[in-house]
């Protein structure tokens, strides 16, 4: 990203404005999606043999079910109701995980019924943790259609529950605590041979089979640190657990060849094997930053290429897909109509294309060679400049993309750069090169995905934030390698899918931006003639520095009227977004802006490291990086779609224009607009805010008497002040309020 922080903040003359709207979002898996219960609470839907029929566990009040019962729904009805919810348990007790038998005309289920016909009360949550009750009354029955029980297949003591029947009707799978711990075990269809499948300590549950019947898919927890392991222990002496940190496991049926498929953290639960058995789907809060949110995702079986399914609602779990493959039933408590109601759903199931995936060893390899020692910080002009730019060439060639303009891939251009910013003659003639690449899809509208790939080498020309810095080497990972990388990943991704977009592709990677967006202005120059239906210019700079909370910058919203929505409707789930309405900003897209080229600006925030030798590649957020190089092929994507993609100019901040200033306080804050004052990200070393004992993580809500809620009111307060003034700094540091003596 170009310019040191004091050039970039005068730069950023635009709102930033946090957005938390509610929209229906892209699902592209699902298709004709129908609703099937309508009220109560209703949940693991399970199809029959031949695909015709469901059972599901039906909480519903309103039709006196107080706790769950079994009921079974004929998916050949015309129209659904809750009329066309049939009974198949006693109505006595509670029960739980309904699955039909091989011969479609019996199911089996766990009930507590022959203990106690009443409900047994539901656990309490403690010290705050939501908590599962393994009722210890629950046994497994097989029952007919006409809810009559026809065999009970367990006798010991203590839970036995979540039972399943492989594909091939032989085996039945279920949980059980008879050896005092919750593994999963085997038994024949009849209730013989018995078989301990699992055996490490933690709650091991939720299984299903493959549809070969040779692998089973489960949920587990599995406590490893003394505290966790008497967490655990206690809980389950109680007969409960915690569910609230749970990873998705795969064996054989015979319990070998034990794998941990999800290393996601937090709740990882309801899996189910895609019909491939290459693929698992399954229930995440993985991604939660704040509040309640479980979306499907699927992820293969080897840990790779996880991708979110659903979008739309705060709780999506227990998918299954029909025997044939063609339709998934899910639960969720979209379109509910009082708190806390969950319905099932039945859609159509839409396969994705491979190579529309972001790949993260693709990543990671584009960031490591470009971030490494033998490139010297491809500051623009030097040999390793072009060394980088043989990579890219290398790269667009790789996937047969025809070259920007006639047979070359590399736009050169020359500028003058200033060599000390105190000495207005030390100037130098320089050269950099753009590398472009075109995917011509014989569309009517272009869109432009760049970003730029120099960066400030050894600090030939003054640019590092750490003072004293020339002859060391800034690899600029995150600025700007993890952009870069993003660019030459959804190239592929365009350029090797099956479908043709409705829309030609130019993917750039600018040379110069660090010298002031010098490649992107002079490629901005003669776009219009020589593509005069680009419509869209996207920009990644600095994507790969996403935060614990999932921060992610998107600027450019307000260039066209539909932009805000189709951002916020395909965001990543738990990602949280700050809308920045400007088409003016800090990096290379405002070159295109200022064509009037409606714009899009992706940007994870600067930190620490921002123009320092420290920006390595050890450092960078993979995660953020796939979601974000996802985000962008979805908003591209639909953006592809429209008829026209109007320019609309933007305004500056509500009329605010960028004060001058005298002075800095050498911090780097978060552009998010929080509404508590001013979230300091770094603190640069010996400038004031450091010096007066400042630090990255403060809230910085007052320079002497002036206010600050945000980057506006900062940039106003330090205008007021003139070099060599000594004021009261005020910082919120850990909910306490700090106030430093700052020389200015």
């Amino acid at each position: 990203m170009a310019m040191p922080f004091s050039s970039k903040l005068l730069k950023i003359i635009v709102l930033l404005v946090g957005i938390n709207l509610s929209t229906q979002a892209q699902e592209k898996h699902l298709k004709n999606i129908k609703k099937l219960t309508f009220g109560g609470d209703n949940a693991e839907a399970y199809f029959s043999p031949d695909g015709s029929k469901l059972t599901l566990q039906v909480t519903n009040t309103a039709f006196g079910v107080p706790c769950d019962q079994i009921f079974m729904l004929d998916l050949q009805e015309k129209e659904f109701s809750n009329k066309s919810l049939k009974l198949v348990s006693t109505g006595k007790g509670r029960t739980t995980c309904s699955y039909y038998m091989p011969d479609g005309k019996h199911i089996l289920y766990a009930s507590t019924h022959a203990d106690n016909h009443a409900c047994p009360a539901p656990p309490k949550p403690r010290d705050g943790k939501y908590l599962w009750a393994i009722y210890p009354e629950f046994d497994i029955y097989i029952a007919d259609l006409q809810g009559n029980i026809t065999k009970k297949l367990t006798e010991t003591p203590g839970y036995d529950a979540e039972a399943v029947v492989s594909p091939d009707g032989k085996k039945i799978a279920f949980t059980s605590i008879r050896t005092g711990d919750l593994e999963i075990w085997t038994m024949d269809i009849d209730g013989s041979n018995l078989k301990q499948i699992t055996s490490g300590l933690g709650y091991d549950g939720g299984c299903f089979f493959s549809h070969d019947s040779k692998k089973l898919v489960f949920r587990s927890s599995r406590p490893k640190s003394p505290e966790e392991i008497a967490d655990y222990k206690s809980l389950l002496a109680d007969n409960l657990v915690a569910p609230s940190e749970m990873e998705i496991y795969t064996c054989n049926v015979d319990g070998s060849d034990l794998k941990q498929i999800t290393t996601l953290g937090k709740a990882n639960w309801s899996p189910y094997f895609h019909p491939s058995d290459q693929k698992i789907i399954f229930s995440s809060n993985h991604h939660s930053t704040k509040g309640y949110d479980f979306q499907l995702f699927m992820i293969d079986v080897t840990g790779e290429n996880l991708q979110q399914i659903t979008y739309e609602s705060e709780f999506n779990a227990f998918p299954m897909f029909s025997p044939d493959g063609k339709r998934l039933v899910f639960s969720s408590n979209r379109q509910q109509e009082k708190a806390r109601e969950t319905n099932v759903y039945i859609a159509d199931w839409v396969d994705s294309d491979p190579a529309e995936l972001a790949q993260q060893k693709s990543l990671k390899n584009h960031i490591t060679y470009l971030a490494s020692d033998d490139l010297k910080g491809r500051l623009t002009g030097s040999k390793e400049e072009q060394l980088a730019a043989d990579y890219l060439v290398k790269e667009f060639k790789k996937l047969k993309l025809k070259p920007y303009d006639g047979k070359n891939y590399l736009q050169s251009f020359e500028y003058k750069v200033k060599l000390n910013p105190q000495d207005s003659l030390a100037v130098k003639n320089n050269t950099g090169k753009n590398v472009i690449a075109y995917l011509d899809n014989k569309a009517s509208k272009t869109i432009i995905i760049g970003g730029h790939y120099d960066h400030l080498g050894l600090n030939e020309h003054n640019h590092s934030t750490k003072p004293n810095s020339k002859g060391e080497i800034h690899n600029g990972a995150d600025d700007n390698a993890s952009g870069v990388a993003g660019v030459l990943e959804l190239a592929r991704m365009l350029s090797q899918n099956k479908t043709v977009e409705k829309a030609n592709y130019i993917f750039v990677l600018f040379s110069g931006e660090e010298d002031g967006l010098i490649g992107s202005k002079f490629m901005a120059e003669t776009i219009k003639q020589k593509y005069p239906n680009v419509s869209l210019m996207i920009n990644l700079d600095m994507i790969g520095r996403l935060n614990a909370m999932k921060s992610l910058n998107v600027g450019g919203v307000g260039t066209n009227p539909n932009f805000t929505k189709i951002v916020e409707k395909n965001k990543p789930a738990g990602f949280n977004l700050t809308l920045d309405q400007s088409g003016v900003g800090p990096s290379d897209h405002t070159s295109f802006y200022l064509k009037d080229i409606p714009v899009l600006f992706f940007f994870t925030g600067t930190h620490d490291d921002y123009h320092k030798p420290s920006d390595d590649e050890e450092k960078i957020n993979y995660y953020g990086v796939r979601n974000i190089v996802d985000y962008v092929f979805r908003v591209s994507n639909e953006i592809s779609e429209l008829d026209k993609v109007e320019f609309v100019k933007t305004k500056t901040t509500a009329s605010k224009s960028a004060p001058k200033y005298k002075v800095t306080l050498g911090i780097m804050p978060d552009y998010t607009d929080h509404g508590d004052g001013l979230h300091i990200d770094g603190v640069t070393e010996n400038r004031p805010a450091q010096i007066a004992g400042i630090l990255e993580g403060d809230i910085l809500t007052k320079i002497g008497t002036c206010e600050i809620k945000e980057v506006y009111g900062y940039m106003d307060c330090l205008s007021k002040i003139n070099a060599g003034d000594e004021l009261p700094v005020t910082v919120l540091r850990n909910g306490e309020v700090k106030v430093l003596m700052v020389k200015f």
